[in-house]
């Protein structure tokens, strides 16, 4: 299965030995009640929202991919990264977009040359390449995932918004995404719903070939 995405143009594997990280028992703050409505009913509204916790900070699907990454203290660098290159615009628009977001640490684990240059200004095509990469036009939830593998006998590939492709495969119970390198990164956290779209959290820095 391989869909067809619009190119870049304005813009940037699941479950495998253990089952994803789900929080749980998460409080969202108490809203103030509309006109007509309980505080109680607005608190059940706000819980019925929020999808997962991620990051220390709860998800609501009624906020946008940006919105939400940008409360998780894991996903900072990402949220940074996608700013700087001009594609957290894009990602607060209507979409739907798939993000695999890696977590900081991920970042920590590049090759310390990669890092520092993709932090330089001369190389804001690459940083963006980079974000772009980790991107794909539609909502594909974790099922899609595993229905597209079922059906490409083992794997199934995914063209980016920066252009090259992903390669997703099954490793017991939890999904892989294989870059353009080779480089293997877990979801760790699945199904994460946004208003505009999905997030997956992945544990590495996907990174294209060129």
């Amino acid at each position: 299965m391989k869909p067809h995405f619009l190119p870049l143009a304005a813009a940037l594997v699941l479950l495998g030995g253990q089952p994803p990280i789900w929080a749980e028992d998460a409080a969202p703050e108490a809203a103030a009640p509309a006109d007509g409505a309980t505080s109680s009913t607005k608190n059940a509204d706000a819980e019925f929202d929020m999808s997962v916790e991620v990051g220390g900070a709860p998800m609501y699907a009624s906020k946008t991919i940006i919105e939400n990454a940008a409360t998780s203290k894991d996903h900072t660098r990402f949220v940074a990264d996608a700013e700087t290159s001009g594609l957290a615009g894009t990602l607060a628009e209507s979409g739907p977009f798939t993000v695999f977001a890696p977590v900081n640490r991920a970042f920590l684990n590049l090759p310390k040359a990669t890092a520092d240059a993709l932090l330089k200004p001369e190389n804001a095509a690459a940083l963006k390449a980079v974000v772009a990469y980790h991107v794909l036009a539609g909502k594909f939830s974790a099922a899609d995932f595993v229905a597209a593998i079922r059906k490409g006998e083992g794997k199934a590939t995914f063209r980016t918004l920066e252009g090259e492709d992903l390669t997703i495969v099954q490793d017991g119970r939890r999904l892989q995404i294989i870059d353009a390198r080779g480089d293997r990164a877990i979801v760790t956290i699945s199904d994460v719903n946004q208003k505009n779209g999905v997030i997956h959290v992945i544990d590495t820095v996907l990174l294209p070939k060129s």
